[in-house]
């Protein structure tokens, strides 16, 4: 496992599920560890369990998408341990409901913690290191990990909102990526299969022994891509769960149709795309699917 000794990390969501073992995963390569989720017992016991282990973290509660949050955080970093090395953007909430019946409130509350949060921690985060980048003339040691989710990738039905914020935090790594490549940030996006508090009635009771879809499966890849390992990956996307890391390729172009004339005609149109959509009851088509075999049970389904 890639050594964190002496480097600073922002862990969000951290009071239970991925967010706490990530933050212990961490703290056990040596980070000394910002953790922040709403204020709480939950989030107080995971600070003490890395002080019990001989590590060090402080806690900052507050809602992550809010801008006071996200300068605190980076402030507690920089004023109590010197500076900031990494950021785990994990906080997240569901309200699933069918898109038809979804609430103002159940789309604005899904999509304000997951994406607007991912960027609030992003933009304090970005502009320190790019001051220091200015400072020290280069490149710095500046590393974020993103939590999308395989909703996105598949159109879940049943959680537009949260499909669609996963999306947009996929997004949200590329740009980070591209745009502070010069400063030295590292920018990547997991989307972890895990048996938490969100995703249990999902996914079912854990079996008698130990669980493949435990949350401390996933950790050891957020701890590699924030350690010097993560310094040649940047603007990736990863499915990870159990013993599987798959690393997602970009998009690709199915079909290329061109009009003969230069201009379409809706007969030439209905002629070229009818090559390709043929299915008498059609069914979506950008979606990737190859993700789903790589665990032999994850639902609940028989292995």
């Amino acid at each position: 496992m890639a050594t964190l000794d002496g480097r600073v990390a922002i862990v969000t969501g951290a009071g239970q599920g991925l967010g706490a073992a990530e933050a212990a995963a961490l703290a056990a390569a040596g980070a000394r560890m910002v953790l922040n989720d709403l204020p709480g017992p939950a989030l107080d016991a995971v600070v003490e369990r890395i002080r019990t282990a001989g590590g060090t973290a402080v806690a900052v509660p507050g809602d992550v998408a809010d801008m006071a949050t996200g300068e605190a955080l980076v402030k507690a970093a920089v004023d109590g341990f010197g500076g900031l090395d990494v950021l785990v953007n994990n906080a997240g909430v569901l309200r699933d409901r069918m898109i038809f019946s979804m609430s103002e409130q159940e789309w604005d509350t899904v999509v304000r913690v997951h994406l607007r949060g991912h960027f609030v921690t992003t933009r304090f985060a970005t502009a320190w290191w790019r001051d220091r980048s200015k400072d020290e003339g280069g490149p710095v040691y500046a590393r974020i990990v993103n939590t999308a989710s395989e909703a996105f990738l598949l159109g879940s039905a049943g959680q537009a909102n949260y499909a669609a914020a996963k999306g947009g935090i996929v997004s949200l790594t590329l740009a980070t990526a591209r745009g502070c490549a010069r400063h030295g940030v590292r920018v990547n996006a997991i989307c972890p299969r895990a048996r938490t508090g969100m995703t249990g009635e999902l996914m079912g009771p854990p079996p008698s022994g130990p669980d493949p879809m435990a949350p401390d499966r996933v950790a050891p890849l957020v701890v590699h891509l924030a350690g010097p390992g993560g310094a040649r990956i940047t603007g990736e996307v990863f499915v990870v769960h159990g013993g599987v890391v798959a690393l997602l390729g970009p998009p690709t172009v199915r079909s290329v149709f061109r009009a003969a004339t230069g201009t379409w005609t809706a007969t030439e149109l209905d002629a070229a795309l009818g090559t390709v959509f043929t299915a008498e009851q059609p069914r979506p088509g950008f979606v990737c699917e190859e993700t789903l075999p790589l665990a032999a049970t994850t639902f609940g389904e028989p292995s």
